[in-house]
């Protein structure tokens, strides 16, 4: 199978070695999105529900590109470097996604790019 790589201006570029999606077949693996401003490249301000707010607009940016919504969305992993926030993350992933709510995992993480405080990825069936 062919892979197609997915970019759209309106999420972060990549920083690294690597795409913001790549779909093959009827799937697309959505990059870990980090709380950056797509336009001015830097972090988002406001603290910690500013920053899971940007993930979310990153990530919706991206599955738009592809074709998709959020309710395409199968699974998602949300990497934290402090658990206590997972309440927060809960109450904003409400506003995004709808019942049948995707599989998910949450990770405790040292540390993330930037300095951020999240990062999620996702998978999505199309």
């Amino acid at each position: 199978m062919t892979k197609h790589i997915i970019a759209t201006t309106d999420a972060p570029a990549a920083i690294g070695t690597y795409s913001q999606a790549v779909r093959v077949g009827n799937t697309l693996w959505v990059s870990g999105q980090i709380p950056l401003n797509p336009h001015t490249k830097e972090m988002v301000s406001g603290g910690i529900e500013a920053e899971v707010r940007q993930v979310f607009e990153n990530l919706k940016a991206i599955v738009l590109a592809a074709g998709a919504s959020f309710d395409d969305v199968v699974k998602a992993t949300v990497f934290l470097t402090d658990l206590t926030h997972f309440a927060l993350v809960n109450a904003v992933m409400a506003e995004y996604f709808r019942e049948p709510y995707p599989a998910r995992a949450a990770v405790g993480v040292a540390s993330l790019p930037r300095g951020a405080q999240v990062e999620v990825e996702c998978i999505v069936a199309l």
